[in-house]
């Protein structure tokens, strides 16, 4: 993924990442875990938004 994509996806996530894997169509991205509630947000609204924008299935895992 791009540097540039990374990028915009820490300012829409708004949390720390740690790093990103690409699982074929989907993203799967490592944020602190007392930041994991943050990046999914109310009911997966920010992920929601977030795969709708770069049309990509997004999972969110704690890095370790």
């Amino acid at each position: 993924m791009e540097a540039q994509a990374i990028e915009k996806l820490k300012q829409m996530l708004n949390v720390p990442i740690s790093k990103v894997e690409e699982q074929g169509e989907e993203l799967v991205v490592y944020v602190p875990k007392e930041q994991i509630a943050r990046a999914i947000g109310a009911g997966g609204s920010v992920i929601r938004s977030v795969e709708l924008i770069l049309q990509r299935k997004i999972t969110i895992k704690e890095s370790t």
